[in-house]
């Protein structure tokens, strides 16, 4: 039970320093990984994304890691770990899957921010996107892990 309230307010934190609580959902809520979705309420434009993501970094006292590190391919890798213990899925881990995911977003005309840390013991990744002509939401998705450290 505790490892779900922390990884709930670390999920909690994040969304409402983005102001992404309207229109949230949990697209998965387990014991060990928390993944959800919504769309901010602030006006943030594209060359903002980043520094938004920054003030996420800096709010949760957390630890920027590099996507093409080592440390990154062991939190995806136990990040994917734990979301096939608890949805079938019917391919093979890929730590590259991050960067086909900005690289379709961006193909389909969007401006696209992620960073990937950790915080206490979870580690986390965002990512927001929004359409080049700066019109609609800045959507948002957060994945949150029990490193179990």
């Amino acid at each position: 039970m505790f490892l779900l309230v922390k990884l709930h307010k670390i999920a909690g934190n994040i969304m409402g320093y983005l102001e992404a609580f309207d229109g949230s959902r949990a697209a998965l809520d387990s014991d060990k990984i928390l993944i959800v979705r919504g769309r901010s309420r602030k006006r943030i434009s594209p060359e903002n994304m980043a520094e938004e993501l920054n003030g996420v970094v800096s709010t949760l006292e957390a630890r920027e890691i590099d996507m093409f590190s080592e440390e990154s391919t062991a939190l995806i890798g136990l990040m994917d770990e734990q979301i096939r213990s608890t949805v079938d899925i019917n391919v093979e881990t890929d730590a590259g899957g991050i960067e086909r995911l900005k690289e379709s977003l961006e193909s389909m005309n969007c401006f696209v921010e992620y960073k990937l840390g950790y915080t206490g013991k979870a580690g986390f990744f965002v990512v927001m996107w929004k359409d080049k002509s700066n019109v609609g939401p800045c959507f948002v998705e957060i994945v949150i892990s029990d490193t179990g450290e």
